[in-house]
């Protein structure tokens, strides 16, 4: 009688599983040429990255490496220790995986560029949609990230687009809040200035406030960066080639060195991209 106490009551059910189950499939039935649509478009842009990509002899992606590790920290022991990590990958036979992998995370951080940037710019214009999106973004960010997978699949298939919308999904957020938070950050004192000077809003916003957030903006580039690698892995279990897709194999193959080589690579990858990033606006800074 006095079950409700110590359990939640059983005659209390919510069901909220069929509902979203029912507006997959709607979509699925109803909008499959737009999904068509995004999926061949996304597939152009990876085709043409991978593409450009492929078409670097390793050499020269070396030769890049060091001389674009030497002009951002000015240090020749360090760029040299950057190239030797990158030469390591094609030593251990990644080279190619790498070069997928490569254009995964360059196409999903260009299109989460593309739609955080101006979509922190607004936020930043405005409370009220701020907190309209601020919900929104803490979804992206809390909800575990094979659950993008799921729907990803049923509309757009398995392979590497389906892995560039979940990984979009998954690194946009920070973008939005630290152009968000940077724009905001900006002393009052310099937008003032400028407002007085008979500064249009347009201006305002290019001449001042972007470059005065850069440093937070940046910063949220490369979170955005991190955030896309951190998906390698995921990724691959919905067909996504590349290094995540060694580590799935050496998962259930239980073959350690295998999956422990791809993980090193990847690891590689995050910091020589992390290193460079932020190495070349330090110095543009400077």
């Amino acid at each position: 009688m006095f079950e409700w106490v110590t359990e939640f009551p059983k005659g209390i059910y919510l069901d909220i599983k069929k509902p979203i189950d029912q507006a997959i499939e709607y979509m699925m039935n109803n909008w499959g040429a737009f999904f068509d649509g995004i999926s061949m478009f996304l597939r152009q842009i990876l085709l043409w990255v991978q593409t450009v990509i492929n078409s670097i002899p390793w050499w020269l992606m070396i030769l890049a490496v060091l001389i674009g590790a030497w002009r951002a920290t000015r240090n020749p022991l360090r760029a040299l220790m950057y190239a030797a990590m990158l030469f390591f990958i094609g030593l251990i036979g990644l080279w190619s995986l790498m070069y997928t992998t490569l254009s995964i995370i360059i196409t999903s951080v260009f299109i989460s560029l593309v739609l955080g940037f101006p979509l922190g710019i607004l936020i930043s214009f405005s409370d009220r949609f701020g907190r309209f999106v601020r919900p929104i973004l803490d979804t992206m960010q809390t909800m575990p990230s094979f659950v993008y997978l799921i729907p990803a699949v049923m509309l757009l298939g398995l392979g590497n687009v389906p892995a560039v919308i979940a990984t979009v999904i998954y690194s946009m957020p920070p973008m939005v809040r630290m152009t968000n938070l940077g724009i905001r950050s900006v002393d009052r004192e310099i937008v003032e200035a400028s407002k007085a000077f008979g500064a249009t809003r347009w201006q305002l916003l290019v001449k001042a406030l972007i470059p005065q957030a850069m440093p937070t903006i940046m910063a949220g580039v490369n979170q955005t960066i991190m955030m896309a690698i951190a998906m390698v892995v995921t990724s691959s279990m919905i067909g996504a080639r590349g290094l995540g897709s060694e580590v799935l194999t050496g998962i259930n193959r239980l073959e350690s060195g295998r999956g422990f080589a791809a993980g090193i690579a990847i690891v590689i990858m995050a910091v020589l991209i992390d290193r460079l990033t932020q190495g070349a606006y330090n110095k543009k800074e400077m």
